[in-house]
């Protein structure tokens, strides 16, 4: 995000200002007596840096949107695209993005390709960083989670939950055979047909 010398020097007026809190900067309309044309002036320039800022934020995200399509494109004409898609994939580690499982396969493809040693050597370092940034990217998602923890932290004990406890035999009474318990179960008899020829 870059600004202009003029966006700059009112984000060191607007800075100052939020370090003097009892310097009011609000609209003329609502002045307090005494209250000059300048701190209008200073307001309109920091509605207009922060519609800058805006700006500035919405052009950011279509510009990674516009880097992530071009890195897809890249991906999906591997291996004839291997040089443009290394070069577009580092410029969007550069900016801040999370290789995912598509690069990584990727990667790990490019790499089993013959190339001289300095590209092997190039590519493998590569994807040893893209490994470490997912890595470090699930296990920030991971700890997000309500109850997550990664694969180094233990698990919580468990809590004893209470329920019914199992009743003792009462003292005196056998205890009953699998028999006892599942009678076994008589043949049907023969149809009434049959009984009556």
């Amino acid at each position: 995000m870059a600004f202009s010398a003029d966006e700059l020097r009112v984000l060191r007026r607007a800075l100052a200002a939020a370090l003097q809190p009892t310097r009011r900067t609000t609209g003329a309309q609502d002045a307090p007596a005494g209250y000059d044309a300048d701190g209008a002036q200073e307001v309109q320039e920091y509605l207009r840096l922060a519609e800058a800022v805006d700006e500035a934020a919405r052009e950011g995200g279509r510009l990674r949107a516009f880097l992530l399509a071009d890195l897809a494109r890249y991906r999906e004409a591997l291996p004839g695209s291997a040089g443009g898609y290394l070069g577009q994939l580092q410029e969007a580690l550069a900016a801040g993005y999370d290789p995912g499982p598509a690069d990584l396969a990727a990667l790990r493809s490019l790499c089993a390709q013959q190339q001289g040693p300095d590209e092997h050597a190039r590519r493998t370092a590569l994807l040893r960083r893209c490994e470490s940034l997912a890595e470090r990217s699930v296990r920030a998602r991971l700890r997000a989670l309500p109850g997550g923890r990664t694969a180094g932290e233990s698990a919580p004990a468990p809590v004893p939950v209470p329920g019914p406890q199992p009743k003792a035999p009462r003292p005196g009474r056998p205890v009953p055979t699998p028999g006892e318990v599942f009678p076994p179960r008589r043949k049907p008899g023969p149809p009434p047909a049959a009984r009556s020829a």
